[in-house]
């Protein structure tokens, strides 16, 4: 008897362990399955991300070469009747000349006129072709930050936005150069800040200006990572030669030129600096943006 109850306990005790055997080997294979399906989750996420990113320079892009073959036909247009005007115009003063010196002159006078007003016609060709640039192709605003926000946000960059003051209307190619600041300095937060690095996005209007400010805790990120508080002092892991060499050093590279240029151009005084054991902070202020048309900062339209 007691070898039959130990027979048959034995043999419960292997069904026993089959089963939690296949059972284990059950959850063995539901993991992997599930770490495959989670990494592939991620990887066609990180695929939409950059081609969303993808699309937005593309557009970006193509609206930037169309305004700049507008630019061209127009002045091109635009010069050659101005130029025929000035040739027909020193044809006629040089054959005065010889009769009567004083007509000449006047002639001369009168090119010297003209030239000038050729040079302001090509000056209000470049107001009306920046403003009428969206009319070829669909051009990013100052409210399609809000896809770059959500952009940068799927990337893994925590963005928040404040904005003061009254905002006004600005010409298209001034909303475009924004917009490309506004892209490359989130870029930069995201592929030197790393995911999880917090953006604060600030626009403060006047009457007349604006000033964009973009402000990242990259450092404070990378610590968060790395599972060291970074309100600790004591592994912030800064020096004074650290808060020395953000005064003295300039921050340089191709990124930070490109936001310059297209800063300058519309008459804008950029600035970017590293906070230590902070981040990176980049701000543009722009005193004529409402005005300014990218050749020089004046309305034309109210001479």
């Amino acid at each position: 008897m007691n070898r039959w109850i130990d027979e048959n306990s034995l043999l419960l005790v292997t069904v026993l362990a089959a089963v939690t055997l296949v059972l284990l080997i059950a959850v063995v294979l539901l993991l992997i399955a599930w770490l495959r399906a989670g990494s592939a989750r991620r990887r066609l996420q990180r695929e939409h991300v950059g081609a969303d990113r993808d699309r937005i320079n593309l557009e970006l892009t193509l609206a930037e070469q169309t305004g700049r073959l507008r630019i061209i036909r127009e002045m091109h247009e635009v010069a050659v009747l101005s130029v025929n005007s000035i040739i027909a115009k020193a044809d006629g003063a040089r054959y005065a000349a010889a009769a009567d010196p004083a007509v000449a002159a006047r002639g001369a006078g009168q090119i010297a006129d003209l030239a000038r007003t050729t040079l302001g016609d090509l000056r209000r060709v470049m107001t009306v072709v920046r403003e009428g640039e969206a009319d070829a192709a669909p051009q990013p605003r100052l409210k399609s930050a809000r896809d770059l926000f959500k952009v940068m946000r799927d990337a893994g960059l925590v963005v928040t936005f404040e904005e003061f003051g009254d905002r006004h209307r600005l010409a298209h190619g001034a909303e475009l150069a924004v917009y490309r600041i506004l892209q490359e300095a989130l870029s930069n937060s995201l592929k030197y800040g790393g995911e999880g690095t917090e953006a604060r996005v600030t626009f403060t209007w006047t009457a007349e200006g604006l000033q964009v400010k973009v402000d990242d805790d990259g450092v404070r990120a990378a610590l968060r990572r790395q599972g060291v508080d970074p309100n600790d002092p004591a592994g912030a892991g800064y020096t004074i030669e650290d808060d020395l060499g953000a005064l003295t050093r300039a921050v340089d590279g191709v990124g930070i030129t490109e936001m310059r240029e297209r800063a300058e151009l519309f008459g804008g005084v950029f600035s970017a600096t590293r906070v230590p054991g902070v981040g990176f902070s980049v701000q543009v202020v722009f005193p004529h943006l409402r005005f300014h048309n990218g050749v020089h900062d004046v309305n034309l339209a109210r001479r």
